[in-house]
């Protein structure tokens, strides 16, 4: 079990368990089209960000220090159980989607294949479990 009181440092903050688990939500949030970033990115960093797009669904654990987007940073408190139960929701919601080939392009890389989408979802979940010991 995840100690609820366990904080961790991140790039611009830090968060707790139950802030990363409503974190967690985000991207497959962006990814289902369910939400949309409010931060506007410029064309000379979408063409940096095209350099570093396999990363983001390549074999490789993401690096600790990868930065997170603004919309994506939860500094509110957050209930746990709450937001663990939401976050299992949305993953089944996303597997769900896996047979659909009408994916939104993703704000910051353009677009990606339906394997890409989950290999990246996949990584993200890896990266803050594995921060949290999990």
């Amino acid at each position: 079990m995840i100690g609820s009181q366990k904080t961790l440092s991140l790039t611009g903050g830090e968060m707790d368990v139950a802030q990363m688990v409503k974190h967690c939500q985000m991207p497959l949030l962006v990814a289902s089209g369910k939400m949309e970033l409010e931060e506007k990115v410029s064309i000379f960093k979408k063409m940096v960000f095209k350099f570093y797009k396999p990363i983001m669904y390549n074999d490789k654990p993401w690096p600790e220090n990868i930065t997170t987007p603004k919309d994506f940073k939860v500094t509110d408190p957050q209930i746990f159980e709450m937001e663990r139960d939401r976050l299992k929701i949305i993953i089944n919601e996303f597997q769900g989607k896996a047979l659909n080939m009408h994916w939104p392009k993703h704000p910051y890389f353009g677009s990606f294949s339906t394997d890409q989408w989950g290999r990246m979802q996949y990584k993200h979940l890896d990266h803050h479990l594995r921060q949290f010991g999990v």
